[in-house]
């Protein structure tokens, strides 16, 4: 099964997708993580703020902190390799990391599931 780990920058909570003003990213973000749970793939997130010791015990995010600082936060490993670092990639970017293949259906999905947290209930 292939393990995706999203280490986040500090938010409000697990996903950052709550409050009075929710990030459109981070809303689409959260639903295409819970996609890609969904199509079979192991999804784990972390913030900085919530949990700083799974940052600094992974050394290649460990690395891209001290190297770029914040800037290196989203950083996103896909069965062990960091694929990302500064920013939150698309459905598709997502899926060809993972293996898992964009259909028209679950495509659309994604653009239906516009909710704030999904079943991640952080709201």
């Amino acid at each position: 099964m292939v393990k995706v780990e999203v280490f986040d920058p500090a938010m409000c909570c697990s996903t950052g997708v709550c409050g009075p003003s929710v990030d459109p990213a981070l809303s689409r973000f959260a639903a295409d993580l819970e996609w890609l749970a969904a199509n079979g793939v192991a999804v784990e997130r972390a913030t900085l703020a919530q949990e700083p010791a799974k940052f600094v015990a992974n050394p290649l995010v460990s690395g891209a902190l001290a190297e770029n600082g914040d800037g290196a936060l989203p950083a996103i490993i896909v069965d062990g390799a960091l694929v990302s670092s500064g920013e939150y990639p698309e459905r598709n970017t997502l899926a060809q990391w993972a293996g898992v293949a964009v259909t028209a259906d679950n495509a659309k999905d994604a653009k239906a599931d516009n909710g704030c947290c999904g079943s991640t209930g952080c709201c």
